[in-house]
């Protein structure tokens, strides 16, 4: 029977004796995207506090930060890109739009209501002072040395002289990842073509762009060598040939070139395997290409089974692994000499598997040096000047920080120390354990368990990310939409729940073998047996009710939690899911073409099968418990199709559920109060479900 309950009655059906309220444990200010100018000297991050976004500044010697723009209103427009001018005197940024989306709509996002039509709009403000001025419509923002301004409009590159917007030249491509040479006066881009892609040069509106050494492959990640006379770039092969196998995992090749940026001339400085381990990177910034000191390109890999830095000669030869050890390197950065590579990993101690730490290695040799360490968890380093670098900084009781350190670790301090509301409740948060478990088919899955001290026969949950390429970690996350997850799992632990959240196989932080398994998702859904599987270490932990667990998560999340309700009602009793993908096979048109596209059908007939039995709705007779649908409606990451879908099929099985539709939406949620409605009704209705107090 269709439920329909409003979110006032889920709220009335939880009473609780709280330690704290989800408004008190939501109101956490969240920093993010920290970056530095190139010359150093200045660094900015994004301040969001409950919807309300901000751009920081701090300048060198002190770094003492203050408040550059003067939002005030919890409006769904998103800061990104912050981009500093080479003289640090300008910080460009853009605000608007969805950057995480998987596809673009007609407009950007409204998820406020209000009946003005958003744009995607680039701003500038003084880093001295002084109030924002609009640039123009646009994204994407590239600054010259001489200070220039290059952005992307509609698939375009337009500029701005005299205050008046222009297209910058035309390109039948789409032409995104803009970068100036050192000069300041030739400008590198992708020149996008659908099953192939090049990478240019504009040189001024009396010369023709510069195509460098064009191919039937796919270029990108233009980047300049210091003197300005050659471009390195990545390549792949371009889109074509037999039909590659759905249902079988095959090695994804491919190289470091390097051209001549008079010429177009080029040469493979290094070549991939063509193995699996070979395959390009799918970890944050894939190929993280630089040009480092002494013609060292370095690049990101996963030879060895985990994500490393490598460095090699531009002239070609053997690469150096910089990074050894069995963990991951995420995000990288390069020191001002270029002397160095910065970066963050999830190693130091044994636990740190679940941690992030900053460190820092010279282009040519594998000795990496320590910048943090501990039980904190730190991301987004930047290098701030010649001597210290600046980062987020959080832990598991206070929220993601700005912060500082010395490039030999010494006199780290946050920039804006205990940056918390006076009612922010992380003193009583549970202190996460980390945990692992074995699947049915022996894989080693992880997560980590959130128990408050005390007695009783208290229900289980299952928090399962999204994604799924995440790792959840023993604090606050770096995406500000798993740290809404961390604050939710908080309040449940605290609550009357204990909580497990399930690092499945497809998951980072454990080696590509983890990362990459056979018969995942759509081939197979065996990451689904580490959801299982840390079911059932949560039934077997002291104190949980094996007989009370539930389910929650969002996305990939979402998937995992109805497969749970769908094929495992015995265990699973209920469960909130999220803008969940419910039937795989409606994306196999998307993924590979449409079936009547070509003669050659490779195993699409099989795989068809097998994604649709992968899938929630494979398994419907079997569904008994209760679940919360909560979805967006201008979703642009998994249809909201897909809850409509599943809804209608559990209206013919009289199952029940209840809603929380968003109306205009996105997939993570862009507005404060909607994350306040929807973590507050999935703790409302695990609790009236589950029989927590």
């Amino acid at each position: 029977m269709k439920l329909g309950i409003a979110l006032a009655a889920l709220l009335a059906s939880s009473v609780q004796a709280a330690p704290f309220t989800m408004e008190q444990v939501l109101s956490y200010p969240y920093a993010t995207g920290m970056v530095a100018a190139p010359n150093g000297g200045h660094v900015a991050w994004v301040r969001n506090v409950q919807g309300v976004r901000n751009v920081w500044v701090a300048d060198a010697p002190a770094y003492k930060p203050r408040q550059a723009t003067k939002y005030t209103a919890d409006d769904g427009q998103e800061i990104t890109q912050l981009t500093f001018s080479p003289d640090g005197a300008k910080l460009y940024y853009v605000r608007g739009g969805d950057h995480d989306s998987n596809w673009e709509a007609d407009s950007p996002p409204v998820p406020d209501a209000t009946t003005d039509q958003a744009k995607v709009t680039l701003y500038a403000v003084a880093v001295r002072g002084g109030a924002a001025t609009k640039v123009a419509e646009g994204d994407e923002p590239a600054i010259s040395s001489d200070g220039r301004v290059a952005y992307v409009l509609k698939d375009q590159v337009w500029t701005v002289a005299g205050g008046k917007p222009s297209l910058l030249f035309y390109d039948r491509g789409k032409d995104h990842d803009l970068h100036w040479s050192p000069d300041g006066k030739r400008l590198a881009f992708v020149s996008n073509r659908g099953d192939h892609s090049f990478i240019a040069i504009f040189d001024g509106k009396t010369k023709p762009l510069t195509f460098l050494a064009p191919t039937t492959n796919r270029d990108l990640s233009p980047r300049w060598s210091p003197d300005g006379s050659k471009i390195a770039f990545v390549r792949l092969p371009g889109a074509g040939g037999a039909p590659v196998p759905i249902l079988k995992q095959t090695p994804q090749p491919w190289a470091v070139w390097v051209a001549s940026a008079a010429s177009g001339a080029a040469h493979a400085a290094w070549k991939s395997p063509e193995t699996l381990l070979g395959s390009f990177p799918e970890t944050a910034g894939n190929a993280n290409l630089f040009w480092g000191a002494g013609g060292r390109l370095v690049f990101l890999a996963d030879l060895d089974n985990w994500p490393h830095l490598y460095s090699v000669s531009e002239n070609g030869g053997a690469a150096t692994l910089l990074t050894p050890g069995k963990f991951m390197v995420e995000d990288v950065t390069q020191s001002h000499d270029r002397q160095w590579m910065i970066y963050n990993a999830n190693t130091g101690s044994a636990s740190d598997f679940d941690r992030r730490h900053i460190f820092r290695v010279p282009v040519n040799a594998a000795k990496p040096q320590a910048i943090t360490s501990g039980d904190g968890i730190e991301w987004s380093p930047a290098a701030a000047d010649d001597n210290h670098v600046a980062f987020i900084s959080t832990g598991v009781r206070n929220p993601p920080v700005g912060a500082i350190a010395n490039l030999d670790g010494k006199d780290r301090h946050d920039l804006m120390a205990g940056d918390v509301p006076a009612d922010y409740p992380g003193k009583d948060f549970v202190v996460p354990g980390s945990v692992s478990f074995t699947a049915a088919d022996g894989t080693v899955a992880h997560g980590q368990l959130f128990q408050a001290p005390g007695g009783g026969n208290k229900p289980g949950v299952i928090f399962v990310h999204g994604g799924p390429p995440r790792q959840m970690l023993l604090g606050w996350h770096y995406m500000d939409y798993y740290s809404n997850a961390y604050a939710t799992n908080q309040y449940l632990a605290t609550h009357g729940f204990t909580v497990l959240a399930v690092n499945y196989r497809l998951g980072i932080g454990y080696g590509h073998g983890f990362h990459h398994p056979d018969h995942a998702g759509p081939t197979g859904a065996s990451e689904y047996r580490d959801v299982v599987a840390g079911a059932k270490f949560l039934q077997a932990v002291k104190g949980v009710d094996p007989a009370r667990i539930g389910i929650w998560g969002g996305s990939y999340g979402g998937y995992l939690t109805a497969m749970g309700l769908a094929r495992n009602p015995e265990i699973f009793k209920t469960g909130v899911d999220l803008h969940g993908v419910h039937d795989w096979s409606r994306f196999l048109d998307e993924w590979f073409g449409a079936a009547s596209a070509r003669y050659e059908k490779g195993d699409r007939e099989e795989a068809l099968k097998v994604a649709f039995q992968s899938s929630p709705v494979a398994d419907l007779s079997k569904w008994k418990g209760p679940v919360l649908f909560i979805h967006g409606d201008d979703d642009r990451n998994v249809q909201f199709a897909q809850t409509v879908d599943l809804a209608r099929r559990l209206d013919l099985k009289h199952a029940p559920y209840d809603e929380l539709v968003l109306p205009d939406e996105i997939h993570g949620f862009l507005r404060h109060a909607s994350w306040l409605a929807a973590d507050t009704a999935t703790a409302a209705y695990l609790t009236k479900h589950l029989g927590a107090r």
